[in-house]
């Protein structure tokens, strides 16, 4: 995702996150292509999703979420311990699956 994001716009979409619950959580087998295609289905429905990663030192979770946004063509807008927010938009999104439409974002 090329499109370099407004800090006001990440501001916003912080909040929007903080109102999500996790709906992909990265388990005991990794980064398999199974997760990885969750994620990308996830990222179509909901534009802006939370995701759980597994515990580790904050530079493994970092890499992981990283490895996650580049696998998925998407970017990380905040992440926290284990929580890490991404956003791919889709132009063809349903209104009623969105979170950015949910949101009034």
């Amino acid at each position: 995702m090329s499109k370099k994001i407004k800090m006001q716009d990440i501001k916003a979409l912080r909040g929007i996150g903080h109102r999500l619950n996790p709906i992909v959580t990265v388990g005991a087998n990794g980064l398999s292509p199974t997760l990885l295609e969750e994620v990308s289905r996830a990222l179509h429905d909901h534009e802006l999703i939370k995701i759980k990663i597994p515990a580790g030192s904050s530079e493994e979770r970092k890499e992981c979420a990283d490895a996650i946004a580049q696998a998925t063509d998407s970017q990380v807008i905040h992440h926290i311990g284990r929580m890490v927010l991404l956003l791919k938009t889709n132009p063809d999104a349903n209104d009623k699956l969105s979170n950015l439409s949910r949101f009034g974002f």
